[in-house]
C-alpha cells in the first residue's frame, strides 16, 4: 500500500530520509507538496489530486493538519492516518503576532533562512550542541526559500477541534514528550476528538521526531500500520 508523507512547515522530503527505509517494506512512498499553496485546503486538494486511489497518510506538524483535512475530503481512500507532533489547535494571538511579523520581516528584508534561535526550539535541548541536525533542518528552509516561507508563515491557523469527530479511519497520534512546540495536552485533544484514536508518547525527543527519533518513531508506526493495512486487505477480499 502506498504511504503519502507530509511534511510541516519549512520542511521537505530530508525530513523522511533517516524514517524512509525503515517504512519502505510498508508499500510505495510518495511525498505531497505543501509547497505552493497558502491555506490548508488547497494543500489538501493538490495533494488529494496527486494522490493513488487508495493510500495511508503520514502527517508531521503542520501536514497533520493537511493530513485531518484530506481524511475528511476523500475519506474512502485514505486506509490510516498517522499524525505526529501536531495539533488541532488555531495559532495562539501570540504566535500569529510572530508569524505576522516575521512576514513583514522578510518582505522588508528578503529571507536569510530559519534562525537559530527558531531550530533549536524544535529540537531535543540535548541536541543543541548537534551541528550536523541544526544544518540539515536550515537547509531544509533554504532550500525553500522565502516565496514559501511567506506562503506558509502567512497562512492563518484555524483550529478543526470540532470536526475531528467525522475522521472515520484508524488514527495513530504520536506525539514526543519533550516537544517544545506541541503540548502533550494537544496530542491527547487529538485522540480523544477521532474516534478510536490512539496515542503513542516517544520519550527522548524534541519537536523534530522523524529526525531526532526514527527509530522510535518506526517502532510506534510500522507494526501499527501493517495491522492496519492488513485488516483493510482483509475486510476488502
Amino acid at each position: 500500500m502506498s504511504l503519502v508523507l507530509l511534511p510541516g512547515f519549512m520542511t521537505d522530503p530530508d525530513l523522511w530520509a533517516d524514517i524512509g527505509p525503515l517504512l519502505a517494506p510498508l508499500g510505495p512512498i510518495l511525498h505531497g507538496d505543501l509547497s505552493r499553496d497558502t491555506a490548508i485546503d488547497a494543500m489538501a486538494g493538490r495533494v488529494a489530486a496527486e494522490a493513488p486511489d487508495r493510500f495511508a497518510l503520514v502527517g508531521f506538524s503542520m501536514g497533520g493538519y493537511v493530513a485531518r483535512e484530506i481524511a475528511r475530503l476523500a475519506p474512502d481512500r485514505v486506509q490510516a492516518l498517522v499524525l505526529i507532533a501536531t495539533s488541532a489547535r488555531a495559532d495562539t494571538p501570540a504566535q500569529a503576532r510572530r508569524k505576522a511579523a516575521a512576514v513583514e520581516n522578510v518582505r522588508r528584508q528578503g529571507f536569510s533562512g530559519l534562525s537559530r534561535a527558531a531550530i533549536l526550539g524544535s529540537i531535543h535541548p540535548d541536541r543543541a550542541g548537534d551541528a550536523a541536525l541544526i544544518a540539515r533542518i536550515r537547509q531544509m528552509g533554504d532550500r525553500l526559500g522565502g516565496e514559501v516561507f511567506l506562503r506558509q508563515a502567512g497562512q492563518a491557523r484555524a483550529s478543526d477541534r470540532d470536526r475531528l469527530g467525522s475522521i472515520a479511519c484508524p488514527t495513530l497520534v504520536v506525539a514526543a514528550a519533550q516537544d517544545g512546540l506541541r503540548s502533550l495536552d494537544e496530542a491527547r485533544e487529538l485522540q480523544a476528538g477521532i474516534p478510536g484514536a490512539v496515542l503513542t508518547v516517544i520519550d527522548g525527543s524534541g519537536h523534530m521526531l522523524p529526525m531526532e527519533a526514527p527509530d522510535a518513531l518506526a517502532e510506534a508506526i510500522v507494526p501499527w500500520l501493517q495491522a492496519q493495512l492488513s485488516g483493510a486487505s482483509t475486510i476488502g477480499s
